[in-house]
């Protein structure tokens, strides 16, 4: 009887294990050694639904602790969110580097240490006929930012909780380390319910927040602007459907609620709208 019940808790954390190397919208995903994953996603939002970003991460596992990934956004859309033709802008952003270590990997039990370095919010390529500018690599438009973070939870074949907790560096330079530099620290949680086998929901919910008062300006990085207790909260919802083992595809919703401060008056506020898309993913 005692045999019986060991095998079968065994069996139990070993098929907990797998759950983490099934790319189906777990938030413990790590690919296993020698295989690539790509993750594709098509986003809008409902305040401006002449703008699409694209968005692309594909990564490859070195071996089943260790994992690097490269990303990139490439957004289309109107030059305002008046104008009557949208799609006359468009760009390349946002790319990132970025290697995931799994520190621990205890049957159920996984914690991961990642790094990352990425241009942050700005235009690497792109072209406005409305203003017949076009940008390539403009140092006036770019900023960097440095990410170091831990994620960690417990994962099942029926549920997955995890957290995470990382420091970002964001400044105009790449090794830029003063002129008000913008220092972040974020905390999220994230979550998996499996409903079937081909059925799955995911939530979140992260807080990002500005820890110094004065962060620079795009114009002047050596003059600052009052930041004070800035932060934002972004929290999402989808549903994934798995094509098979190693496919899916899932569809998404997210709201921000930001921390202002004006005039020595502070306060919380929901922005408009909400975010929507799509996206799919495949391990190879």
């Amino acid at each position: 009887m005692k045999k019986i019940a060991l095998t079968s808790l065994l069996a139990v954390f070993a098929a907990a294990g797998a759950q983490a190397n099934v790319i189906d919208g777990n938030p413990l995903y790590m690919p296993k050694a020698g295989h690539f994953y790509s993750e594709t996603s098509l986003s809008s939002h409902s305040e401006t639904t002449k703008d699409w970003t694209l968005g692309e991460e594909f990564g490859y596992g070195i071996t089943n602790k260790l994992a690097v990934a490269v990303s990139a956004d490439l957004y289309e859309g109107a030059e305002e969110a008046g104008d009557d033709e949208a799609f006359d802008v468009y760009g390349l952003g946002n790319v990132a580097l970025k290697a995931t270590f799994r520190a621990l990997d205890m049957g159920a039990w996984k914690v991961d240490a990642y790094g990352k370095y990425a241009t942050e919010g700005a235009t690497i390529f792109g072209h406005s006929d409305a203003a017949d500018d076009t940008y390539w690599f403009d140092e006036d438009l770019i900023s960097y930012r440095w990410t170091a973070g831990v994620r960690g939870g417990y994962t099942t074949p029926v549920f997955t909780v995890a957290g995470h907790i990382a420091y970002e560096y964001v400044n105009a330079e790449s090794f830029n380390w003063g002129d008000y530099g913008e220092h972040v620290w974020k905390l999220g949680l994230d979550g998996q319910y499996v409903i079937n086998n081909m059925f799955n929901v995911v939530a979140g919910v992260e807080y990002a927040g500005i820890s110094n008062d004065e962060v620079a300006t795009y114009t002047d990085v050596k003059s600052g602007v009052d930041v004070e207790n800035a932060g934002r909260v972004h929290g999402y919802l989808g549903v994934n459907y798995n094509i098979d083992a190693t496919k899916y595809v899932g569809a998404y919703i997210s709201g921000d609620m930001r921390h202002w401060k004006d005039n020595g008056e502070k306060g919380w506020e929901s922005e408009d709208g909400f975010g929507f898309g799509v996206k799919f993913g495949i391990d190879f």
